[in-house]
């Protein structure tokens, strides 16, 4: 691996080109560059061609325009074996990997490094060993593929890439499977190899919350329009991601970096609180269509939460009058009883 490694796309496009058909852009021209040790997250609605632009990169597709450059080098004027000892592809559809074992099916990833025979040498055994320790799978290593879970069968396949020893690792969907528990495991194991091997990953993601957390950059691809690239932060304040996903019903806060619901008939109330019970407080109301101020309203009702002996109380004043509830449930209740 190299670790100085840098991957640059230079005037890049994606799409489909047939003969006697005209050609079909899906990813129109860009230009950017990734470091050693980044973790970029590319994001998209479903048909914005994102699994496109990742065969490009892999090299399995080439591009309509432009380079793609890895260390240098035109990843699709590389030998294939070349290109697998510093390319490796975690695909989102399920392998039917047979009676493998998870240390079988990682050695799998030595491949481009043996000889005809395809036989192991002692070092190529330390490589598939050390790769199986990096995703924490050591208890997989003698247990069949077919009798894992989803989330361990990911960690094997990762562990093979790795095996693989990439300067870039591209996965298209690698949580597509996994339940929420498992999504984040995952994404925050990859961004701890990224640092740690040094080598770069590419990926495609539909959790924008987890990506906005852990991605070094986020490559942001709305349907039809030219892609967009940057840091997380500077994607949601220039307006990129807002404008990416408007759509009649759902807008993304660039306050909390979520999506919400759009109200017809939204009804206004102001919060004063603070701590966990507040954000859960706040999250309540606006999913039951409420408008969350912290500023006082005429005629609005203002919501102040106390905590007594650790149990937290909602107070509701309006018009001079003031109620206390127990709980959300019962807050919500009471302010929709009283509108």
């Amino acid at each position: 691996m190299t670790t100085s490694m840098r991957l640059q796309l230079q005037a890049v496009s994606a799409g489909y080109s047939e003969r006697r058909q005209p050609t079909k852009v899906v990813v129109p021209p860009f230009t950017e560059s990734l470091d050693a040790g980044q973790l970029v997250c590319l994001i998209g609605p479903n048909g914005a061609g994102k699994s496109t632009l990742l065969r490009t990169l892999a090299g399995i597709q080439k591009p309509l325009s432009g380079q793609v450059l890895l260390n240098g080098h035109d990843v699709h004027r590389m030998s294939a074996s070349d290109r697998a000892k510093h390319i490796s592809v975690v695909l989102t559809q399920k392998m039917e990997v047979g009676l493998f074992t998870g240390y079988g099916l990682v050695a799998m990833g030595r491949h481009p490094y043996t000889a005809w025979s395809g036989q192991l040498s002692e070092s190529d055994h330390a490589v598939v060993m050390r790769s199986i320790e990096m995703v924490g799978a050591e208890k997989l290593a003698d247990q069949s593929i077919n009798t894992m879970s989803d989330g361990e069968r990911q960690k094997i396949m990762i562990a093979r890439a790795l095996a693989q020893e990439p300067d870039l690792l591209i996965l298209d969907e690698p949580t597509a499977f996994l339940d929420l528990p498992r999504r984040v495991e995952t994404l925050v194991l990859l961004r701890d190899l990224a640092r740690e091997v040094g080598c770069s990953i590419v990926l495609s993601i539909h959790d924008l919350d987890l990506a906005l957390r852990l991605a070094d950059r986020i490559w942001l691809l709305p349907q039809g329009a030219p892609i967009q690239v940057g840091m997380p932060e500077e994607l949601v304040l220039n307006g990129a991601f807002e404008a990416a996903f408007e759509s009649a019903n759902v807008a993304f806060d660039a306050e909390t970096g979520a999506f919400k619901t759009r109200e017809k008939n939204v009804r206004h109330v102001s919060l004063k609180g603070d701590g966990v019970t507040y954000i859960w407080t706040r999250r309540a109301l606006e999913r039951a269509g409420y408008a969350v101020s912290e500023r006082l309203g005429t005629g609005q009702p203002h919501i102040e939460i106390e905590t007594l002996a650790d149990n937290p109380r909602w107070q509701v004043n309006v018009d001079n009058q003031s109620t206390r509830y127990a709980s959300i449930e019962s807050l919500l209740l009471g302010l929709n009883n009283s509108s």
